[in-house]
Order: C-alpha cells, then structure tokens, then sequence
C-alpha cells in the first residue's frame, strides 16, 4: 500500500491514499454543498483533520462538532439540514470497519 506524508496537526503523518480515498469518497457523496460532480476534491480540506481525529480515537460526538464547524464556518452553510451527526455516524463506521488501517472508536 502506497504511503504519502501529509501536514497533519502540527507533525508530518502517513496517511494511505486508498485511506484518503475512502474518506473523500464518503465525503462526495455527502456532498453538502452539491459539487461533488464537479469538483471531486472539493471537501479534501476535511480529510487531514478527520483523520487525526479518528486516529485519536475521536468519537462521533467530536466528529459531528467537527461537521457541523466546517459546515458553518468554513462553508458557510446552516448545518442543520445537512445532518452532520448522520454523517459523522457514516464516517465512524467506515472508520471502524477499516480494520487495522482504521481503528476501534470508542464513543
């Protein structure tokens, strides 16, 4: 598996691609902001911090804050109606399907 080095919470981390790859995948269909279509690298700016948050054993409440954030401050959007707790339950799934690669989460 194919390892890269991202800037991540203040340290160099390794992060698998197919990792990034899933994570970006759920995120696309999500697609809060409805460009997915167009821009498939449009929430990739998410995809740093919610790893770190998943390696640091994040659970979905801490996800969902993280969501509801990036939602409103950094997108500008009314989180309500995107369900950002859903998501983050999605995203904690993955993450704990992922196995080794992933990780237990513990809430």
């Amino acid at each position: 598996m194919a390892v890269v080095a991202r800037w991540q919470s203040g340290a160099m981390r390794p992060l698998s691609t197919s990792t990034e790859k899933d994570l970006r995948h759920l995120l696309n269909e999500w697609d809060p902001i409805g460009v997915a279509d167009l821009m498939q690298d449009e929430y990739d700016c998410m995809l740093a911090p919610l790893l770190g948050r998943l390696r640091g054993s994040a659970g979905q409440t801490e996800i969902g804050e993280f969501l509801r954030h990036e939602l409103g401050d950094h997108f500008g959007l009314d989180p309500l109606g995107l369900r950002p707790d859903a998501m983050a339950a999605r995203v904690i799934a993955w993450w704990t399907s992922a196995g080794p690669a992933g990780g237990a989460v513990s809430e």
